[in-house]
């Protein structure tokens, strides 16, 4: 029989992976330099390249209305707020030792946190989804030879066998994707500045907060999962660190590179892979790029697997990976997804304020009292659910996206309130903060009608 020592140093060794189910503790074996590559990596995505046009705030016909230098300022900022943001979701992970979905057990109750959970599920489907397709196109602008199923196929396989060992594969990204994907970005660099460039600076600087908050968006969309691997994490700190400077320097870097791209390309989005496939070696350092980009649709799968396990507590990780891991090969056989900017736009609208409310609640309040309840039992917080939807009707008046009726629909609650949003404002920024003022507000109101108890 294993002794608890034995069993103790199993779940304590560095080739320690996640337990099957959510019975097991979370194995704290992931350090600062294993999650800064996990992060780094999830930073440099073929999304940059052929998503760089969102941060150039394209109007109704999908035409850029901010300069490529007004995008460059635009996307650093966003995405220096967006690691910030990233950061806050990352440490409760740590802290507690719960994944994503599970910690908002103690921000919603258990019941209520299905709602975030299902609507999570639904987007990293998705994203699962839209990352085969990526990769499928890419690998096909690098030879045509094979047809686009096989690649999907293929990717799809890739995706699910590293699902299936998730400590495994970051470690793997740390000791061998990395330092290749690096290279590949200092030799696309050395390459696009030496090319002739149009004028960066030609355009507008209008629109500013509308590219910041595309590029926040994009690190957003990461946040209600941060907690899937940062519950893996040694330390808050580290996990904090990691996430916030490890991802958002390497978005920044992608993102300009996918920047300077289009600017060769005189913005046609068609066309935005072919500065890197047309220089010497191009096809090569290109590779990495299609094949490093497994990792997003690693993410994406694993972390849809672990939110199922928020509602099917006793699933196992491993059949949920394979069966989710077949799901979304199929849907990138049969789906052709386009709507990019408005999906980002969409899934920001919700989990941004959602984690304006968990990192007040969190930090502030309730967390900070150590009264943060993640059980199967946790009583229904309808108040965070109230502050949740003050967030997202706040940034839906300021940027209600590019989905037909949706936009149409919030088009006339600004005219019924008669509201109309300033060019400076963040729909991002300011959700943000509302829904943690919200919450803060709900907490020393609640805490004012308790007799006994004083306000924090």
């Amino acid at each position: 029989m294993t002794s608890d020592v034995e069993k103790t140093l199993a779940h304590e060794s560095p080739r320690a992976e996640v337990p099957y189910t959510l019975d097991e503790p979370a194995p704290k074996v992931l350090g600062f330099w294993d999650q800064s590559a996990f992060w780094a990596n999830l930073g440099v995505s073929l999304l940059a390249f052929s998503g760089a046009y969102t941060v150039l705030a394209p109007d109704a016909a999908g035409t850029p209305t901010l300069a490529i230098a007004a995008g460059i300022v635009a996307m650093i900022v966003g995405t220096v707020l967006g690691g910030l943001m990233l950061g806050l979701a990352a440490a409760p992970g740590a802290r507690t030792g719960q994944p994503a979905m599970v910690l908002l057990r103690g921000l919603f109750g258990a019941r209520l946190s299905y709602v975030p959970t299902v609507l999570n599920i639904a987007q990293l489907i998705g994203w699962g989804t839209f990352e085969l397709i990526v990769i499928a196109d890419a690998a096909r602008e690098l030879w045509d030879g094979v047809p686009r199923w096989g690649y999907v196929v293929a990717a799809g396989v890739l995706t699910t066998v590293l699902t299936i060992w998730p400590l495994g594969s970051v470690r793997l990204l740390r000791r061998y994707v990395t330092v290749a994907v690096i290279v590949a970005l200092v030799y696309f660099y050395v390459q696009l500045v030496r090319q002739p460039l149009p004028d960066l600076n030609h355009g507008s600087w209008h629109g500013f907060w509308i590219g910041a908050d595309a590029a926040l968006a994009v690190s957003i969309s990461w946040v209600p999962v941060a907690a899937d691997y940062t519950r893996h994490a040694k330390s808050a700190r580290g996990a904090f660190g990691a996430a916030s400077v490890g991802y958002s320097v390497t978005q920044i870097v992608a993102y300009v590179l996918g920047l300077l791209a289009l600017a060769l390309v005189g913005g046609d989005t068609a066309k935005v892979f072919d500065p890197f496939l047309h220089v010497a070696l191009g096809a090569v350092f290109f590779a990495v790029f299609v094949l490093r980009e497994a990792d997003q649709s690693f993410a994406n799968v694993y972390s849809t697997a672990v939110s199922i396990q928020n509602l099917v507590p006793r699933a196992d990780r491993r059949v949920l990976s394979v069966a989710l891991g077949a799901g979304i090969t199929v849907l990138a056989l049969v789906l052709d997804i386009n709507d990019y900017a408005g999906f980002l736009s969409l899934i920001g609208s919700v989990f941004v304020p959602m984690l304006g409310v968990l990192a007040a609640d969190f930090f502030l309040g309730r967390g900070r009292a150590g009264g943060w309840d993640a059980s199967r039992t946790a009583p229904s917080r309808w108040a965070m659910i109230a502050a949740w939807a003050v967030g997202i009707v706040a940034y839906q008046l300021i940027n209600p996206g590019t989905i037909g009726w949706w936009t149409d629909l919030w088009q006339h609650v600004r005219d019924a309130l008669h509201f109309t949003p300033e060019s400076w404002m963040s729909a991002s920024l300011l959700s943000f903060l509302v829904a943690g003022a919200a919450t803060l507000l709900i907490g020393w109101a609640g805490a004012a009608r308790r007799p006994g108890i004083t306000r924090r």
